[in-house]
Formats: C-alpha cells, sequence, structure tokens
C-alpha cells in the first residue's frame, strides 16, 4: 500500500473512532438525571435517635414526547448517626405524573393510595445503615398536557408514623417543546402545558381537587395501618403487605 493511499485509510479510521466516541458519549450522557435534590422535603415526625432520614430526586428529569415515558432515580437517605431499623419509602404520583413501577418496591393497591394520587409502591427497607443511602429506579409517565408531581414520604415499617415527606412537588417546564423529541422538566417547577401549533393550554390542565403545595403550610400523606386502609376526615391510609428484595446499599 503506497504512502498516500495508507495515510487516507488511517484518517478515515481516526475519523471513525472519533465520531463512534462522540456517539457514545452523547448516550451515556442522555440518561444522566445531573444533581440530586431534597427540595419540597421536611421533617414530619421524630425519628428515633441517631437517625436522620432525607430523601433525594433528581433537579431534571426528560420525558418522551412520543410516548410520555420517563425515568426518575428516588433515592432515601440516613444521615444520622446510628442504625434506622426498618423503614419503607413511598413513592407516590399526582395528576398528570404516573408512577408505572419502582425496582425492587411492591404496588400499593387503588384504594388504598392517598387521596388525589393516581399511582404508589413503597419499598420496604430491612436497615439503613448510619451514613448510607439506597436508590430506586423509578419508571413513569407524564401527561405534558397536565401538571404532574411526585411525593417521597419515609415512614417506619408499618406506615404508623412518617419520618419525612419530600412533596408532592411539582416538576414542569414554563416553556415546553411539544415538537421536539424529549422536554426537558425541572424539579419545583409547575408544569405550563403547550400543544403543537398554539399556546400555554391553561385548559387543558386537570379537573380534580386541588393538589396540596409544598411548603411549610402541606398537608401531609395520611399513615397507614397494617392490614386497612385508614380513610377518616377525609384522609386516605397507605399500607404496605408484600416484601420484595431491595437494592444493595450505597
Amino acid at each position: 500500500m503506497s504512502s498516500r493511499r495508507m495515510t487516507i485509510a488511517t484518517g478515515s479510521l481516526l475519523t471513525a473512532s472519533f465520531s463512534a466516541v462522540m456517539i457514545f458519549s452523547f448516550s451515556a450522557g442522555a440518561d444522566d438525571e445531573g444533581p440530586m435534590s431534597g427540595k419540597g422535603g421536611k421533617a414530619v415526625g421524630k425519628a428515633p435517635a441517631g437517625v436522620e432520614l432525607t430523601t433525594l430526586l433528581p433537579e431534571k428529569i426528560d420525558v418522551d414526547n412520543s410516548s410520555q415515558e420517563t425515568a426518575i432515580t428516588a433515592t432515601v437517605k440516613n444521615g444520622g448517626t446510628k442504625d434506622s431499623g426498618e423503614i419503607r419509602l413511598l413513592v407516590v404520583g399526582f395528576d398528570g405524573l404516573s408512577v408505572k413501577g419502582v425496582e425492587g418496591c411492591a404496588e400499593i393497591a387503588e384504594k388504598d393510595l392517598p387521596e388525589g394520587s393516581n399511582s404508589g409502591f413503597a419499598c420496604a427497607i430491612d436497615n439503613l445503615a448510619a451514613g448510607k443511602s439506597k436508590s430506586y429506579a423509578v419508571d413513569a409517565t407524564f401527561d405534558l398536557k397536565k401538571e404532574g408531581k411526585i411525593c417521597l414520604p419515609v415512614q417506619d415499617a408499618d406506615g404508623k408514623k412518617t419520618f419525612w415527606q419530600q412533596g408532592p412537588v411539582p416538576f414542569g417546564a414554563n416553556n415546553p417543546s411539544p415538537n421536539a423529541p424529549a422536554t426537558p422538566l425541572l424539579l419545583g417547577t409547575d408544569n405550563s402545558p403547550v400543544t403543537p401549533g398554539s399556546d400555554k393550554a391553561g385548559g387543558n390542565k386537570s379537573g380534580g381537587k386541588e393538589l396540596p403545595k409544598t411548603g411549610p403550610a402541606d398537608r401531609i400523606l395520611p399513615l397507614g395501618a397494617v392490614g386497612a386502609a385508614l380513610i377518616s376526615a377525609g384522609a386516605a391510609g397507605l399500607w404496605w403487605t408484600q416484601r420484595r428484595p431491595q437494592r444493595s446499599e450505597s
């Protein structure tokens, strides 16, 4: 092979290799949710001495505009100095955000969902060691014609006490792009839906009851009792009846 042909071949290989690296890097980064945040979270009840439970959600998620599918990571942390003992994390969807599955967790029966929610899963945790966290892969859909919220309560094993609750906190975009492949949504932002060829479609919001807002005066998701739902004073209870294997601690 002449030196000229060898140079051309070598250049082609380098170009192909560079392109492959660029494509791989883009694909790897496409699913990266970026920084996590405890926005919309607050302590509710007193946790056991030495236990400090909090949760985190991604600051940004991307919703596929054709399938409405999105992926969310829900993380529970023990920032205290002592192990948590048995606890559970709930992942609950409201309005336009529907939780379709949480890896290693049990679906909450429709009759036991909190008032105003549309879906939920309960994740049993045998013990969360001091300084450790546990993350769960959440599969969800988001109807971009509506607002959408998610809620992460952390309770004791039987749901009688809630130690921490993040939300219901919204994901949303001020200026969605309905013609793009995906719409980025930001945590703590009310969604302002649009439809192709029109301005904001505020009239497309869900016509249900007003959902609780984040802030000091938030309503806490009702507590559950083992074996039954508590329905009292207009509040629905949550409970969990099945345990599944969990992810290993980080």
